[in-house]
């Protein structure tokens, strides 16, 4: 048996040495039940990333494991380079919160949530590829319109036209994103040439996938907040919003196929200029490739990762928007405000060790604490802002907010539970009946006639030795729990 690689430091904190120990060694936030289910190849790709160019820090968040280039549930930070692969194909994936004030009894009745699963699918499309043409009473949006949505993220022209809240976007951890010089008009320039490119064949149909959910772990999910007795945490949880016993929608989704176009593209043509002047891939994975800070290649990545973001951002809000007027259709009189919206595949310029750097999220969120001088001017100032963290419909889901120690993760916490199994092993390993059952006793209603079965519960690590792992680490305390009622999944392959 190999003897572990890890240099424990604490309950659920340890360091990784990196390559032949040049550098600042892996911050490893996990306890040794987490740590010791890491495979080899997450760990050869944290070592990879840590010895490529211009990497000053890499965190393991306990939610690891194998991405591409780099593992799902890093951050990876250079004041130098900017990586495409660990921000990845989903170009701000992100989670968002929206609190309406309905109390948890009203949706006791199966009757009524399955008529609120009905009312919320002919508004907000699931499975890849689809969009509006798939939701009778979705929000149609033209290709012109969409383009100004990637330009301009949450402006307040955009959410008008969308009927979206305009004070949400002051809830969005990045209500708008801009070129790589600070400027719109960047945007408008690079779309515009990306266009006459021809680079999104069928511009408009990508444009009609905003408000909609696309497959794999994407999903909204009916929640009740139970909240947290403790008085800090009972402060948090009024200032974000948050309404014990009463119901909220959960949502995770991100760019759809056109930051999935963004990125493919972006990563083709930056292995093709290392391919062209015979650069060395870092470690000998295409996958890694980069661009240096200030270069052509690397402005234009900053530039298509902001038009992605920006999409996926308002992708956000519009399901949101849709989500309570579904509530509203079928519970007429209902209300809402939107809690957060915080990505986890970004790349962000913050300051790390007194220096700008550019800090890659694959699979991690954000963690600012309570006087972080970036929230200066928010809502969460004083208390730091929601960290949206999804575990299962069947054991939760939790917000939960920084504490000062998040500093040592480079202020990122992990953005889930992660999976422990690839979906060909779930598919082979889980037994369909039994992980519908489970979800039945559990009282938990969803949108297809079948759980994806690579999407279950069992698919992913323990949530609870997850959470253990950040709260031990001092990263993070807990605010409210979020306990499934129903879940709305990818039902294209399930109902097939």
């Amino acid at each position: 048996m190999n003897p572990s690689p890890f240099h424990i430091t604490g309950e659920a904190e340890a360091i990784l040495p990196a390559r032949n120990n040049a550098g600042k060694p892996i911050t490893v936030i996990a306890t040794e039940a987490i740590r010791s289910g890491f495979d080899d190849l997450c760990i050869e790709q944290a070592l990879n990333s840590r010895s490529a160019p211009g990497v000053t820090d890499l965190v393991l968040n306990p939610d690891a494991h194998v991405g591409y280039g780099a593992p799902v549930g890093c951050v990876m930070v250079s004041p130098t380079h900017i990586y495409p692969g660990p921000v990845g194909v989903d170009i701000k994936c992100s989670m968002s919160l929206l609190q309406m004030d309905v109390p948890a009894d009203v949706i006791a009745d199966p009757s009524v949530r399955r008529r609120l699963i009905d009312s919320i699918v002919e508004r907000t499309p699931t499975g890849a590829g689809r969009g509006q043409r798939e939701a009778k009473k979705s929000r149609h949006v033209s290709g012109e319109f969409g383009a100004q949505v990637c330009v301009e993220g949450a402006s307040r022209e955009v959410c008008e036209a969308l009927g979206i809240p305009p004070e949400w976007a002051l809830r969005c951890e990045d209500s708008v994103h801009t070129g790589h010089d600070g400027e719109a008009a960047t945007l408008q320039e690079r779309l515009d040439r990306l266009r006459a490119e021809n680079a999104f064949p069928r511009f408009d149909l990508k444009m009609s996938q905003l408000g909609s959910y696309g497959g794999g772990n994407h999903f909204g999910e009916c929640e009740v907040v139970e909240l947290d007795d403790d008085p800090e945490m009972r402060r948090a949880a009024e200032v974000f919003g948050l309404r014990d016993g009463h119901v909220a929608f959960l949502s995770h989704c991100g760019s759809r196929g056109f930051g999935n176009m963004l990125a493919q593209r972006q990563f083709k043509t930056l292995e093709a200029f290392f391919r062209a002047w015979s650069l060395p891939f870092p470690a000998d994975d295409r996958q890694l490739v980069y661009a240096p800070l200030g270069s052509p290649e690397a402005d234009a990545y900053l530039n298509d990762m902001a038009l992605g973001a920006n999409f996926a951002t308002v992708n956000h809000l519009l399901i949101n928007s849709l989500v309570l007027e579904a509530f509203q259709e079928v519970l007429p009189g209902t209300t809402g405000q939107l809690v957060y919206l915080i990505s986890h595949n970004i790349a962000r310029q913050e300051v790390v060790d007194n220096r700008l750097a550019w800090v890659h999220r694959k699979g991690a969120t954000r963690a600012f604490p309570a006087g972080h001088h970036a929230l200066a001017d928010t809502p969460f100032a004083d208390t730091g802002h929601p960290i949206l963290l999804p575990g299962n419909p069947r054991d939760g889901s939790v917000v939960m907010v920084a504490q000062p120690e998040a500093v040592k993760s480079c202020y990122s916490v992990n953005h889930g539970a992660g999976r422990r199994m690839g979906r060909k092993a779930a598919i082979r390993a889980l037994d369909q009946a039994e992980v519908d059952a489970d979800l039945n006793a559990h009282d938990i209603l969803y949108n297809a006639r079948k759980y994806p079965i690579d999407e279950a519960p069992n698919a992913y690590k323990d949530f609870n030795e997850v959470l253990r792992s950040v709260e031990a680490a001092g990263l993070a305390r807990q605010v409210c729990k979020l306990r499934a009622r129903f879940v709305i999944k990818d039902a294209s392959a399930a109902d097939d």
